[in-house]
């Protein structure tokens, strides 16, 4: 193998490659004298929901808190019981738990590691009130079919599209599906801020007007508080950053998916389980994880040839020290589990040239063989 070496995300490069646009939009923020709640985010909010196809956006500082925001904005709160699926990154769980809610985990489907819908109609119990879908690694869940649960038994749908952006099923872009949607612009996210940053998007006015008092302190006009709510402010740097990214977003996930496309090429007929996309689903790429027998042998040759790999994620939540008490849930859980110890992530990002895409490619294959 040649001497090339690849990290796994490069957040400089990225910076690099736009520097010019991001540096006026600072500039700018910085000479108008407005940091929070100015004309920057309410741009972006009606600018990022247009995009999505949704009525409404609500700036908030994460997309943990966004989380939180939409069911407390869609009225979940203590002692409701949320659905949602356990091979995700904590934040899911944690803004599940910052309303006072519970949660039952649900199964995934083997192929997409979405979750599962008739998993989810085997989970409703008599307290659950709400389902919160991962749209995980940048592909949509089968949202028919959830949908057709919500409505069966009388639950809310929230997405969770932290890696999402611009994914698409049956023509419309994720976000767009339930009564809310989190969104995270985390930096490394296909959509990414220079810092933590969130938005709830809806096509619910009540919502709308629920997320954005609860965002400020529960404020309907000034000092005049009418719910409680929290500190969750985007502030006007971050926005500005995003404003000049979104009109990129759509390139940045095509490059995304070519370069999924030379590894799915290079690795097709080894021992390796690759990314599925299905019918009618556009797939972002945020990130592109297969499964590995023996992982360790696969990452430690990897790190060998130059390429730096990643795990997402390893333990389930229900399987972690801080959620312990969710820990007999596995038994409803035969996917979920089974497949967390093989997971292994390739770098894959706009900005890898053409020479490290297939190096990443050969490396893989080289270190699959026997």
């Amino acid at each position: 193998m040649s001497a090339i070496k690849v990290p796994f995300g490069n957040l400089k490069r990225h910076y690099e490659v736009h520097k010019a646009e991001i540096d006026k939009a600072v500039f700018d923020v910085l000479e108008s004298g407005w940091y929070l709640m100015g004309d920057e985010l309410k741009s972006f909010e009606k600018e990022f929901a247009a995009y999505c196809g949704a009525a409404y956006g609500v700036g908030v500082a994460s997309g943990t808190d966004a989380i939180e925001i939409a069911l407390r904005a869609c009225g979940i709160g203590h002692s409701d019981e949320v659905l949602t699926v356990s091979n995700t990154c904590v934040p899911t769980v944690a803004g599940i738990l910052a309303v006072g809610a519970r949660v039952r985990f649900v199964d995934i489907d083997p192929a997409t590691y979405n979750m599962d819908p008739v998993a989810l109609e085997n989970r409703v119990g008599p307290e659950s009130k709400a389902i919160v879908v991962v749209q995980l690694y940048g592909q949509c869940a089968d949202m028919d079919p959830v949908l057709a649960v919500a409505k069966k038994y009388g639950l809310k749908v929230i997405e969770d599209c932290a890696q999402g952006a611009g994914a698409e099923y049956r023509g419309k872009k994720a976000g767009t599906f339930g009564d809310a949607a989190a969104f995270s612009f985390y930096p490394s996210k296909n959509l990414g801020a220079f810092g933590d940053a969130g938005m709830v998007i809806t096509n619910d006015p009540v919502v709308f007007e629920k997320a954005r008092m609860i965002r400020n302190y529960g404020q309907q006009a000034r000092y005049e508080h009418v719910i409680r709510g929290v500190n969750s402010r985007m502030d006007e740097i971050q926005a500005a950053i995003l404003r000049v990214k979104l009109p990129y977003l759509d390139n940045w996930n095509e490059r995304r998916r070519e370069i999924a496309g030379c590894y799915i090429s290079a690795l097709s007929g080894m021992d390796v389980v690759l990314p599925v996309e299905v019918d009618e689903r556009r797939h972002v790429y945020h990130l592109f994880v297969i499964l590995v027998k023996d992982r360790k042998s696969f990452m430690d040759k990897m790190s060998g040839f130059g390429v730096q790999t990643a795990i997402h994620y390893s333990t389930p939540v229900h399987r972690q020290p801080a959620y312990a008490k969710y820990r007999d849930q596995g038994e409803h859980l035969r996917i979920t589990e089974g497949q967390a110890h093989q997971l292994v992530s390739l770098p894959i990002y706009p900005e890898l040239t053409g020479s490290e895409v297939a190096h990443v490619a050969a490396c893989a294959a080289s270190a699959l063989k026997v």
